[in-house]
């Protein structure tokens, strides 16, 4: 499956429209950002069930500022509209698989109810 861009138009969307979305926060100028396109656009042609998504920091820098991006690249998963990955520098593609397989077997009840005690405790 190809990468989708996302923008500040078409990111809500896209992240509440898929059930798992992989976001690569990059710039072009960015060195290990173009090493780890190749290796990024590799496993979105192995996992075609998933959305793998991009947000170009310099022409999105709304978005970028939004979720706090200092560093770039910075990987974001999206499951279920709950971010439950996001962790900047370049994934080697053994890393980058991990890290889909650990996400895919999340119990996003567990993850939700989780969330909401922590909420709680710090109300």
């Amino acid at each position: 499956m190809s990468t989708v861009e996302l923008t500040k138009e078409n990111f809500d969307q896209v992240v509440s429209g898929n059930d798992f979305v992989l976001i690569d926060f990059w710039a072009s100028w960015c060195g290990p950002c173009r090493q780890f396109a190749p290796v990024y656009d590799a496993a979105s042609e192995r996992h075609d069930d998933l959305v793998f998504a991009k947000v170009d920091t310099e022409a999105q820098q709304e978005l970028a500022a939004a979720f706090e991006i200092r560093s770039i690249p910075t990987l974001m998963i999206v499951r279920e509209n709950v971010a439950v990955f996001a962790q900047p520098g370049a994934l080697p593609e053994a890393a980058l698989e991990d890290v889909i397989g650990q996400a895919r077997k999340l119990d996003m009840d567990e993850v939700r109810k989780s969330i909401e005690e922590q909420q709680k405790g710090q109300e």
